[in-house]
């Protein structure tokens, strides 16, 4: 399973350990994935979803994963999310 939040697609990152003596090696910096259920207002389904605390707290901070998505550009989206946001939209308007 990739390391990769399925929302914003926030991944691994890498960098380096600098020690006392100023030697440098590779390292890598995971991102805090959780498995977390979130429930869609306006589809009445709950999605169960492997993303990063930091898109957690968005969410909750937008009010929930129906308003995070409409008001997330969807350059900023993985396919994933696109597809939800896409039936949430197409749910919304109908």
């Amino acid at each position: 399973m990739a390391k990769k939040c399925e929302i914003s697609g926030t991944g691994v990152m890498s960098g380096n350990n600098v020690s006392h003596a100023n030697n440098k090696t590779r390292r890598r910096f995971l991102p805090n994935l959780q498995v977390v259920s979130l429930l869609s207002e306006a589809m009445g389904k709950v999605y169960r979803l492997r993303i990063c605390t930091k898109t957690l707290r968005s969410i909750e901070h937008k009010g929930g994963l129906d308003a995070y998505l409409m008001a997330t550009p969807n350059s900023r989206l993985t396919e994933e999310a696109k597809k939800i946001k896409k039936m949430i939209a197409s749910k919304l308007s109908a």
